[in-house]
């Protein structure tokens, strides 16, 4: 895109109605069919003969849970009410003792970091590949000791962590007294995607997805899904949900009927919707590689990004972020984000309960970090007006 095509594409105006805002993430990641809505519709119709209801144990939440299983090509699949609650369970499933500790990039959101902290565990900070933003592996390495008992990537902001890099790491460290370090990924932002061949959910001890609003499938706002292949451990995971089976401690962290109703038509659509996710991310790329010095997201051979967010940054040193993402919400309406810088940076209580490591990767990037607005039904119009705006932005203060 050169100066020419940046201000034609300016002239034509905003391609959405004035006044609206365009957020760096989306208030609905995915779309609503009226496949979705005969779903509700017939759910709730099914459920209002009081004997029937809406449960206890519906057909639609097992249905839900092996038709994700299949998808992803794992053993089991226990439908929950929200990823946050997932990682709880893969925490409390670890039977923490006191010291023991987790690896968790802190390049992230807040949730992998709480339910470590709130069940008993001591948050180890990793730092990130600077060019992916996921966990270093190198770096998981360095910072184990005898008393590390699990390791939990997140896959960044659509894009897989390096897996096979992490279960080595994971295999060649044995605990002392539990064996190998179990691998808990948080998958929140990676619904549906492909590392070497695998949909992500397939390996390491537990994965936890998420369904809230803005992910690629949503179940009516919030929900989860916790895949695993040990079937050592999944029954535990279904008492847990549930009040702890008969002998044990656990809560309420069930999937409602409707929910998993509409979980099904969301993830017979899912490829599609994440088609459409990429569709828009790559024209966008073509669009920036050659206008500026902005770094992209990047996709390695093998890896498969679904561009939960159009994650960028910019130069080093240039410090421009923070003008730039001002410049774009006041002239365009255009609001950026930036998710996630570290943790420790953003929430007090996070730095309060595990302190400052001062990660230079992760300092670094969280500085320099930007995320365009992107959504599956997002048009050729708006996306090159977004990217016109940038350019023309970063341009004129790189100038100053």
């Amino acid at each position: 895109m050169n100066e020419k095509d940046i201000k034609d594409i300016l002239k034509r105006g905003k391609p959405w109605p004035e006044g609206t805002t365009l957020w760096g993430v989306a208030n609905l990641g995915a779309w609503y069919t009226e496949r979705e809505v005969e779903a509700v519709v017939s759910s709730i119709r099914d459920s209002m003969d009081w004997l029937t209801g809406f449960g206890p144990n519906p057909k639609e939440i097992e249905e839900f849970e092996n038709a994700f299983a299949a998808y992803i090509g794992c053993q089991y699949a226990v439908a929950l009410n929200s990823c946050g609650t997932g990682l709880d369970i893969s925490v409390m499933s670890l039977n923490l003792e006191p010291g023991d500790e987790i690896i968790c990039p802190a390049v992230n959101y807040k949730a992998a970091h709480l339910s470590i902290i709130g069940f008993g565990g001591k948050v180890v900070f990793c730092d990130i590949d600077p060019t992916t933003l996921n966990a270093d592996p190198e770096d998981i390495e360095r910072r184990i000791t005898p008393k590390t008992r699990a390791i939990m990537p997140v896959h960044m902001n659509g894009l897989p962590a390096d897996i096979d890099s992490i279960m080595d790491v994971a295999e060649r460290h044995p605990h002392p007294k539990h064996g190998p370090l179990k691998v808990i990924f948080d998958a929140a932002r990676c619904c549906g995607a492909s590392y070497k061949d695998s949909k992500i959910g397939d390996k390491g001890w537990m994965s936890v997805f998420s369904f809230q609003t803005q992910k690629f499938i949503t179940t009516l706002g919030e929900g989860g899904m916790l895949t695993t292949n040990d079937p050592q451990i999944i029954e535990k995971v279904r008492e847990l949900r549930h009040f702890g089976g008969e002998d044990g401690w656990g809560s309420n962290y069930k999937m409602t009927k409707v929910q998993a109703a509409v979980g099904l038509v969301q993830l017979e659509r899912l490829d599609e919707m994440n088609a459409r996710r990429k569709e828009v991310a790559r024209y966008r790329t073509e669009l920036l590689k050659d206008s500026s010095d902005l770094i992209l997201p990047a996709e390695p051979p093998g890896y498969e990004h679904l561009y939960y967010l159009y994650s960028m940054l910019t130069p080093k040193g240039d410090q421009l972020r923070d003008k730039l993402m001002e410049a774009l919400a006041q002239k365009y309406g255009i609001m950026c984000s930036v998710t996630n810088p570290p943790t420790y940076q953003r929430w007090s209580y996070i730095r309060q309960m595990c302190g400052d490591p001062k990660l230079p990767v992760s300092d670094d990037v969280g500085a320099r970090l930007i995320c365009l607005p992107i959504h599956p039904l997002m048009s050729t119009e708006m996306n090159e007006y977004v990217c016109a705006a940038l350019l023309n932005e970063y341009h004129a203060l790189r100038r100053l």
